[in-house]
């Protein structure tokens, strides 16, 4: 309070502060007034502690945004934990698809390779059967062919037979077959 006493009575003494109005510790001088009015200003402010409370509502408002920082930092970091928890289960998930898709060829492989050899074993099979088959119409055919040619045969004797023997010789011919026939089924 003294410097500014002091002040003012130097500002009054200093004549280069004076103007048209008259000297500056005047009344009438506006600049002399509006400098009074400003000092009361600050004088009021300093009495009622408006700058410690501005000072304390300023440290408030310091340690509010710094406990956001915090706790946005502290977010921030468990946003990183998370993040890089998902990162490594994705690539434990990318890891364990690689396996499912690497043992899903092999075992596409190995089913294809077991066609093959089904496929290989059911032609041999088929091959085999029809091969069977058209040996067993080659036998039926053969034996149809002897059996017509026995018949043909049989034929042909039994015309050449009735035609060089007389009427005794087939009768004693049919005898001697029904004696064999009875001899045989007794």
């Amino acid at each position: 309070m003294k410097k500014l006493t002091f002040l003012l009575v130097a500002l009054a003494a200093n004549p280069a502060f004076a103007s048209e109005e008259g000297p500056f510790v005047s009344l009438r001088n506006a600049h002399f007034v509006i400098l009074t009015a400003f000092l009361i200003f600050l004088g009021v402010l300093i009495k009622f502690k408006v700058p410690s409370m501005l000072m304390g509502m300023l440290d408030k408002r310091a340690e509010g945004i710094k406990s956001e920082l915090d706790e946005a930092k502290a977010l921030r970091d468990e946003a990183q934990k998370i993040l890089a928890s998902y990162e490594r289960k994705a690539r434990e998930v990318q890891g364990q698809a690689d396996e499912i898709v690497a043992a899903a060829k092999r075992d596409a492989q190995l089913a294809a390779e077991q066609a093959k050899a089904d496929l290989k074993e059911a032609i041999a099979r088929r091959l085999k059967g029809a091969e069977d088959r058209i040996a067993s119409a080659e036998a039926a055919a053969l034996k149809d062919v002897k059996d017509r040619a026995v018949q043909v045969a049989v034929a042909a004797a039994a015309e050449v037979l009735a035609n060089q023997m007389s009427a005794a010789e087939k009768s004693k011919m049919i005898d001697a077959s029904i004696a064999e026939v009875e001899t045989r089924l007794n």
